[in-house]
């Protein structure tokens, strides 16, 4: 619809400065009252069938019967709005509903700022310093529930059929358990399509992390309708590979090699940890698990003697750590480390670095779901040299890629 100039000519006959237009007493506001009010009329008139005062309305069986202030929280500040009344009380406006308490764009506002890491409180203030708005603590609170439905309605849709990749990894939160406050592991899955763009595929929240539960996380995404996974990415936890493999037996297990060797470091003091990663490295940039098998032999004559646990780490762990040798080199760098998710759970707890706990499970889940919400809208291009990789799995893994796409 187009404005005619004489129209914002007399609107902003009296403008100088921005608050003239967009404060609390601005323009806008005074704008936004009036064409509600006026709304409010046009559908009076519309569901009583005459004008007001017009005389066929006498006699009709319903009239209008006066108004009702009411106070809109709006963007621009409180407005304040009449509301007109019918006599039978049928009347049921569209632009402001019964009940309605805010007038457009307060809810997305709040779940965003709450999506952040602002706490109710923070919010509250927040609102009010830029709208001069006072919403109550219960008002809010009630706004960021609602996304519970939608969190419910997100754990629970379907899956894609095939993810070549996945990974997985879990983050530790601290939430109020019958009256005391405990560590808490959030786990969290997420797949590389079909078409290369990493996706979550869900959260769950557990007592601790272990074996035991990740195999409860994997027969879950099995159930919403995954039949395989060509390489899962996961940490050394023990136990970890048995609990996929019991659900998706073909999968192949890549333990983490950045998680190893902060594991191998482990066992070295500061003034050696330089040297042993360095001659670590031959290990797993080797061309083939021959090679590295040759590469590790090496560092164990050279270095078992002062620090033999080193050696045992990778030795223990041998058969999670070659798989991804048997790869080009842009296979190999989307599956060596589970950075994918680490950089993932870096973001998650940038924003929960400000709570000190969460009063409920639910609480820490839907704070998560919505910053993981933020996280994957930069997801927007599949991994680096994805089609090179895709004609790779079309030939290891050919009758299983063709099953299932």
């Amino acid at each position: 619809m187009d404005f005619s100039e004489k129209l914002l000519d007399d609107l902003l006959k009296n403008y100088e400065q921005p608050e003239d237009l967009l404060g609390k007493n601005g323009i806008l506001k005074k704008l936004t009252k009036a064409l509600l009010d006026r709304a409010l009329e046009g559908e009076m008139t519309h569901h009583l069938g005459y004008e007001k005062h017009n005389p066929s309305g006498y006699n009709s069986g319903n009239s209008r019967n006066g108004k009702n202030p009411k106070t809109l929280k709006g963007e621009q500040g409180p407005i304040e709005i009449v509301m007109p009344r019918d006599r039978d009380g049928s009347f049921d406006p569209k632009i402001i509903r019964k009940g309605q308490g805010k007038f457009d764009g307060f809810d997305d506002k709040i779940i965003s700022l709450y999506s952040r890491g602002m706490t109710i409180r923070e919010i509250q203030g927040h609102l009010k310093d830029l709208y001069g708005t006072e919403l109550s603590p219960d008002f809010i609170s009630s706004v960021t529930a609602s996304v519970i439905e939608e969190l419910q309605a997100w754990q629970n849709r379907p899956l894609d059929p095939l993810y070549p990749i996945i990974y997985l990894d879990a983050l530790i939160v601290k939430i109020r358990d019958g009256g005391h406050i405990c560590n808490k592991a959030i786990h969290i899955a997420i797949g590389v399509n079909m078409d290369g763009r990493k996706e979550v595929l869900g959260l769950w929240i557990a007592q601790n992390e272990g074996a035991k539960f990740w195999l409860q996380v994997i027969t879950d995404i099995k159930n919403r309708g995954v039949q395989d996974i060509f390489i899962a990415c996961v940490d050394g936890l023990k136990g970890f590979p048995d609990a996929i493999n019991a659900v998706f037996p073909k999968a192949q297990i890549q333990l983490c090699i950045v998680h190893l060797l902060r594991q191998s470091l482990n066992y070295v003091p500061w003034q050696d940890r330089k040297a042993i990663a360095k001659d670590l490295k031959p290990i797993y940039t080797s061309t083939n698990a021959d090679m590295a098998k040759r590469s590790l032999e090496e560092f164990k004559r050279k270095w078992d003697k002062k620090y033999p646990m080193v050696s045992d780490v990778w030795k223990r762990n041998w058969d999670g750590i070659i798989p991804f040798l048997a790869y080009p080199d842009y296979i190999r760098k989307a599956i060596y480390t589970t950075n994918a998710i680490e950089s993932a759970n870096n973001g998650i707890r940038k924003i929960l670095k400000n709570r000190r706990s969460f009063p409920t499970d639910e609480s820490a889940l839907k704070l998560i779901f919505l910053v993981i919400g933020n996280i994957s809208k930069k997801w927007t291009l599949p991994i680096r040299q994805w089609k090179l990789a895709l004609n790779q799995f079309a030939i290891i893994f050919g009758d299983r890629m063709k099953d299932n796409i």
